[in-house]
């Protein structure tokens, strides 16, 4: 089996760091496939660098389903232009934070999501109420860290997503917290044992509910509105979709 794991900003080194996670996560048997655009934002702050790191990650998902991946999984805790490629897609394709959120309220009555910058809140609290989780999230919280400063040395960026994860699980009384940033797939394990609650990193989750449902056979329906795109011509930069 192969999974597909799309970073959608255009960061090597958080690519790679995310690819590293994913690989620790997937079981035994599947191969892993990570990759990010060429073109787009060098990191996902704000509903316009959203919009614009779409058209890059559907043509990653589009060569992920050209090169045979079983299942795929968009790891930017936004979840961007997720049913777009679902309806790309013939396997699964999951969100990290669809996955996150989905594995928190399983093992905890209440869970706060801990990001990076305050402006990416309203994205997230949209997300909560989209994936049903409204009763289950206590809080998101921001701990006012740019995304491109969890690859930064002596950044303090770790520290300073730790406190915040203190004060939700003090604070909030949250049971779980969700890490809510791709780029913060490494610090999980560590954050979990020093608070001594379950922390979730979506991209963990994520690749292994991806395993599961296509291990059971499972993949994106086709039926409705997620059936494969409408043939049509696509003009200038984006010809290349027309049918």
């Amino acid at each position: 089996m192969k999974i597909q794991i799309v970073n959608p900003n255009t960061s090597a080194p958080m690519t790679a760091k995310i690819a590293a996670a994913a690989r620790t996560a997937a079981a035994p048997g599947i191969e892993i496939e990570a990759s990010c655009p060429e073109h787009g934002p060098v990191s996902i702050e704000g509903h316009f660098d959203e919009a614009m790191a779409v058209p890059g990650l559907l043509e990653e998902i589009e060569r992920g389903v050209a090169t045979g991946c079983d299942a795929h999984v968009i790891a930017c805790f936004g979840d961007p232009g997720l049913h777009a490629a679902r309806e790309l897609a013939h396997g699964p394709v999951l969100g990290i934070a669809e996955a996150a959120m989905h594995a928190a309220s399983m093992i905890a009555t209440r869970f706060s999501v801990v990001t990076t910058l305050e402006r990416t809140v309203v994205i997230a609290e949209r997300l909560v109420r989209e994936y049903g989780m409204s009763d289950h999230c206590a809080r998101i919280r921001a701990a006012e860290v740019p995304v491109l400063a969890l690859e930064e040395t002596g950044s303090h960026a770790e520290r300073r997503i730790v406190e915040e994860c203190r004060r939700a699980r003090d604070e909030d009384r949250a049971g779980a917290i969700v890490l809510g940033c791709a780029g913060m797939a490494d610090l999980a394990g560590r954050i979990g044992d020093e608070l001594g609650v379950p922390v979730i990193d979506g991209v963990n989750v994520a690749v292994r509910f991806a395993g599961a449902l296509a291990g059971a056979g499972l993949g994106t329906s086709k039926h409705g509105d997620l059936a494969l795109p409408l043939p049509k011509a696509f003009i200038g930069r984006y010809a290349g979709w027309s049918a």
